[in-house]
């Protein structure tokens, strides 16, 4: 019997990491409709849109404070479709802020809830476990690790692997693309996020770093990928305010990031998906972040982990430099990446991390994709929960 499906994915990368879901679920099932918020990537996959993903792209809490009414008018919207549409199930990636308020309707509405992209409530808000447990009829995980987290608590949860190691696999098979690099120059890639707030805010120290950088050594040379046409204008709009000289040795090329960061000899890393996707492409990197006073003060007292950077929190350890908030100086962000740059020991002793990074990611054994679970939630219908998928199993 066919089968309805809403989907929220509410950012850039949730909207990739669910067409990718899309798109393996349908290699085994395809009598599958989705619709939902999403972005151009869901889109692709034939999925139909009712808000678009990039709308939804905030990051803070004062930030998300300031939008309150969008996204309350959002929150009604979709909760009035999940009783008009009466899917079979809700299928929800990442964005927990949101999400776990929709998951919460639809299981007190009797709707199984399928979750992607756990939220890091090992990072903060571990008070929130129980409630996971609760109200999500099935979590699939993408870190090995997580799977611990949740054990015990009778929510299945089952780590499906990491969605960017095959797609980045793929990519590194492919012959590499032609960038504007200048001939003969120190290549460094400079990835300051895909969010409107991360350009305004983690940019501009990159920018500085890459002038130290450059003051350094004239042949050092930048690119910048943007995540899309209106990002590169953000980018460009920042390097026009800056002296020709500056601007000169910085590209801006838009959809490119894995290319960039693939060919570069090291890269800046804005914290986040980033990070981790530059990890499997075995770039060395730093990593930067910066937000609002208001909004950094209030994450430092939920935050409960030692690094901001996902590579990091996987390796368990200072692997790549962090520079946040105040931390992001030039002169020491420059003076981490130039051991990156050079063959020496540091930078060594990083790619051998980054492998290390990129096989815990790959797990052990056969593992089935987010897309391979879901298709089989949706034929078990309500009685997810006993499908066994993989509940309370330690990580491979």
């Amino acid at each position: 019997m066919a089968k309805k499906v809403m989907v929220v994915a509410g950012e850039v990368s949730g909207d990739q990491h669910a067409a990718r879901l899309v798109r393996d679920l349908r290699a085994v099932r395809g009598d599958v409709e989705f619709f939902g918020i999403g972005g151009d990537a869901l889109r692709r996959e034939g999925v139909r849109t009712v808000v678009d993903a990039r709308e939804m792209a905030v990051v803070g809490f004062f930030e998300v404070l300031m939008r309150y009414g969008f996204f309350r008018r959002v929150f009604n919207q979709m909760v009035a479709l999940l009783a008009s549409e009466k899917p079979d199930a809700l299928l929800l990636v990442d964005y927990p802020g949101f999400n776990l308020r929709l998951a919460a309707k639809a299981h007190a509405a009797g709707l199984p809830v399928l979750y992607y992209v756990s939220p890091q409530v090992w990072a903060w808000h571990k008070s929130r476990i129980p409630q996971m447990a609760k109200i999500l009829d099935l979590l699939m995980v993408i870190f090995p690790f997580e799977v611990g987290v949740f054990k015990g608590t009778g929510l299945p949860t089952v780590f499906v692997g990491h969605p960017l190691v095959e797609s980045v696999r793929r990519t590194l098979a492919k012959p590499s693309l032609a960038l504007p690099w200048p001939a003969g120059a120190r290549r460094v890639a400079i990835l300051p996020g895909s969010r409107r707030q991360e350009i305004q805010r983690v940019l501009p120290a990159m920018l500085d770093a890459a002038k130290e950088l450059r003051r350094r050594d004239a042949s050092t040379a930048f690119l910048v990928p943007a995540a899309s046409a209106e990002i590169a204008g953000l980018i460009e709009a920042q390097l026009a305010a800056r002296p020709a000289a500056e601007r000169a040795c910085i590209g801006v090329v838009t959809g490119q990031m894995r290319e960039v960061a693939r060919q570069a000899r090291a890269a800046m890393v804005c914290s986040g998906t980033a990070t981790v996707e530059t990890a499997l492409l075995k770039c060395p990197m730093i990593v930067a972040y910066r937000t609002t006073a208001l909004t950094y003060w209030l994450g430092k007292r939920i935050i409960r982990v030692k690094w901001l950077g996902m590579v990091n929190l996987i390796a368990n350890r200072t692997l790549c430099p962090e520079f946040i908030q105040g931390a992001a100086r030039p002169g020491a962000m420059a003076d981490a990446l130039e051991p990156l740059i050079a063959d020496g020991p540091a930078r060594q002793l990083q790619l051998a991390g980054l492998e290390e990074v990129a096989r815990a990611l790959e797990g052990e054994g056969q593992i089935r994709s987010a897309g391979q679970v879901v298709a089989e939630a949706l034929g078990n219908g309500a009685g997810v929960r006993q499908m066994n998928p993989g509940s309370d199993r330690s990580a491979p």
